[in-house]
């Protein structure tokens, strides 16, 4: 089979030619249920009759989405499509202050939080509302790490160029399993690709567990694996695993955080596929990845180049290119493309700060590009620390420690002190089994590798680190345990 191709202009007009050729091919799988193409759309028609009648729904209006991943949230998504809406996703894992704030900016005409109403008689090739290329389509909310979520919108142009950038992680026919959260970019934003593709996406239910992910690879013959680092690391240590038959996966796909090498060369071996890390914001949709031939030291040291078309570039703080190759020069990493965000949603003025008037996407991390060609992130403009005169980026630091063995998570906080050095480091490490940590032997560890100013000047030893709605380390929740540790701390 080849994807399918063609001069679509919407994601309806490229699903319409999915029905025809392959409507009976598998959609999702789920909780021991499955949806084809065909059913998909068939359900979704009918319930987009009900969103327009019932609600009152028109083109253009606002529908929110607060519903775990799975068949009922892909019908719904699609039915706001085809009733001419913008689906909002809303995380159910959200706090009640984020999902206040994201209702209050985007208001939505309706939304699904509960069993969608039994509805029927829906014509899979109905169209009911006619779109463009450019109307918007979703609203993906940020993860909050930085204050409030804000709500990057894209349209069905956007959708369609983040399929430049899909190879290698979308071949024709894959069975992708999908770790994340529906109202995630990577599942809001990733419908073309999957039409495109003819991808049957197999979900696991949230809470995620590494039981349910082995057992769908096994018995779902699952092609492509996703997942952060921890998660990789809970499957193969689980142990399901040595039952488990990994044979049918072709490639593993991870982000969202620092790869250690042995898990590289770990995950390579036992699950007998290529490894492949991709970088993206929610804003950017598509930024960069490494290639399956890239070494073990490219997978855990960089985030690869740029995917699809993405142009990318690094500025100083001053807004002017760095052309400079290597670590002295770091710069705020900015991407161009057309599959990146339209704009925050009734938020003109974050919008501005966020893309230039030459269309560059600031994103706000912070990296130094190789002369591989390869990007090395450094942390966020946002965490970086002074200590003693001394930029300290908390990925550096928080990278060093991953070869750590005594070490199953850690992360840095930067905060302030009296005194001359200015800021400290607060490290927030969790124990790998029964494994005991002390401050001083991690300082000689890190001091081994970067730095002596880099070594972290606390220790606060977790038994799990908090993570936001989308599965990030959650260090605005550590703000406040740093602040009390350097309070005590003394030189």
């Amino acid at each position: 089979m080849k994807p399918i191709s063609g001069d679509f202009a919407t994601v309806l007009d490229l699903f319409d030619e999915v029905v025809r050729s392959h409507g009976d091919r598998e959609a999702f799988v789920h909780a021991g249920s499955r949806m084809t193409f065909a059913e998909w759309a068939t359900r979704a028609d009918a319930l987009a009759e009900w969103l327009i009648t019932d609600q009152h729904v028109n083109k253009g209006d606002v529908v929110g989405i607060k519903l775990p991943g799975g068949l009922d949230y892909a019908i719904a998504y699609q039915a706001i499509m085809r009733a001419g809406g913008v689906a909002t996703g809303i995380n159910p894992r959200l706090g009640t202050a984020e999902i206040e704030h994201i209702v209050a900016q985007c208001q939505p005409r309706f939304t699904f939080d509960g069993p969608l109403p039994d509805v029927s008689n829906g014509d899979p090739l109905r169209r009911r509302v006619a779109l463009l290329d450019t109307d918007p389509v979703a609203i993906v909310w940020t993860g909050g790490t930085t204050g409030y979520p804000k709500g990057a919108w894209f349209d069905h142009a956007c959708l369609k160029a983040m399929t430049r950038g899909a190879v290698p992680l979308s071949e024709v026919g894959d069975r992708r399993l999908s770790p994340l959260p529906f109202a995630h970019v990577g599942a809001m934003t990733r419908v073309w690709d999957e039409l495109m593709h003819l991808i049957t996406t197999v979900v696991v239910s949230s809470p995620w567990t590494a039981a349910e992910a082995l057992q769908l690879i096994n018995d779902e013959h699952v092609t492509v694996c996703q997942g952060v680092p921890t998660q990789y690391r809970m499957m193969l240590d689980h142990p399901d695993f040595a039952a488990t038959n990994v044979s049918s996966l072709r490639i593993a796909g991870i982000g969202a955080a620092r790869i250690p090498p042995e898990l590289v060369a770990e995950m390579r071996t036992k699950l007998g596929c290529p490894v492949v890390v991709r970088y993206a914001s929610t804003e950017s949709c598509l930024a960069t990845g490494t290639r399956l031939k890239d070494s073990d030291d490219i997978v855990c040291n960089t985030v690869g180049r740029p995917n699809g078309g993405v142009q990318l570039m690094l500025v100083d703080e001053f807004g002017t290119e760095l052309t400079g190759r290597g670590p002295d020069y770091v710069g705020t990493v900015c991407l161009q493309s057309r599959a990146m965000m339209r704009g925050y949603w009734n938020d003109p003025d974050r919008t501005r700060e966020a893309i230039d008037s030459d269309g560059w996407l600031h994103t706000g991390d912070l990296g130094w590009m190789g002369a591989d060609g390869n990007l090395r992130l450094v942390g966020r403009s946002t965490e970086m620390y002074i200590r003693g005169g001394n930029n300290v980026y908390p990925i550096e630091i928080e990278n060093c420690l991953g070869a750590y063995r005594k070490l199953a998570g850690a992360a840095v906080v930067g905060v302030p002190v009296k005194g001359r050095l200015g800021e400290i480091g607060v490290l927030f490490a969790v124990p790998r089994g029964e494994a005991e940590l002390n401050l001083s032997d991690l300082r000689k560890f890190v001091k081994k590798h970067l730095a002596a100013y880099k070594a972290p000047d606390c220790l606060v030893v977790l038994a799990e680190l908090p993570l936001t709605s989308i599965g990030k380390v959650d260090k605005l929740a550590l703000h406040a345990r740093a602040r009390e540790e350097a309070a005590r701390w003394t030189p």
